[in-house]
């Protein structure tokens, strides 16, 4: 499931006109960009879910020939969030095993085959990449690589979902892909608009939520403002070896 929803408000004027995954990034579209490597790794059914301009989402994905099934979860109605987005995509999602979640506006050269083998052999709740750079919000992993909680280290604030030692706690920050299994529908009571990351902090209380750490090499970028968008096609304009490295 690729979440395609979100206003885009940071990328504004881009998305004044069009849609936040519509925007271009490396001459395409961001989720076209995304489809690509799904279809890659050898996914072959993606919903997308849809508000802020979702007519134009709709049409694009009409005019494309992607080759595999490509459904809309329609939210025009209310806005919903990664959670509530998830949430409203069940009855189109809860007949597979396992689903990889994945936010239009993140780019990387994550090995996204490999993020779900890896979710499948270790037979968790959810699985999330997460890997080491600059950000004041990080998720906590106990030494067993179990959620254990979230921290803001800008503001202090902070979620404990489950005891760890401090010691040997590992904080890092989400990258914005994971994978669930099909059991976490019946564990969602949250309604309405609510984000994933708090859902994963409420449910890592109680169920095994791990993490997938990319290797360093992998090349990652947060598209969802104008100045992050340029940064990212700067860097890769001057190293496009990094769009050859899947880690």
């Amino acid at each position: 499931m690729i979440f395609a929803a979100g206003l885009g408000s940071r990328l504004a004027p881009l998305t004044d006109s069009k849609p936040k995954a519509l925007v271009e990034f490396m001459g395409k579209p961001m989720l076209e960009n995304v489809i690509e490597k799904l279809l890659k790794a050898g996914f072959d059914r993606i919903i997308v879910n849809v508000h802020h301009f979702a007519d134009q989402i709709c049409d694009f994905l009409k005019s494309k020939n992607f080759g595999a099934e490509i459904l809309i979860s329609d939210e025009r109605d209310c806005l919903l969030d990664t959670g509530g987005g998830l949430l409203k995509a069940r009855p189109l999602l809860e007949n597979a095993p396992h689903t990889l979640l994945y936010n239009v506006d993140v780019f990387s050269t994550i090995d996204v085959k490999d993020l779900y083998d890896y979710h499948v052999k270790h037979e968790a709740l959810a699985t999330l990449a997460v890997k080491q750079r600059e950000s004041d919000r990080k998720f906590v992993f106990n030494n067993f690589d179990v959620l254990s909680g979230w921290i803001n280290t800008k503001t202090g604030e902070e979620v404990v979902a489950r005891s760890y030692a401090e010691n040997y706690a590992v904080k890092i920050p989400f990258c914005g892909i994971s994978v669930v299994k099909k059991e976490i529908f019946p564990l969602i009571t949250e309604t309405g608009k609510f984000s994933i990351k708090d859902l994963f902090l409420r449910l890592a209380e109680n169920n095994e939520i791990i993490s997938y750490t990319s290797r360093s090499t992998m090349f990652w970028a947060d598209l969802g403002t104008v100045e992050k968008l340029n940064n990212a096609s700067e860097i890769l304009a001057h190293n496009r070896y990094l769009l050859n490295i899947e880690h």
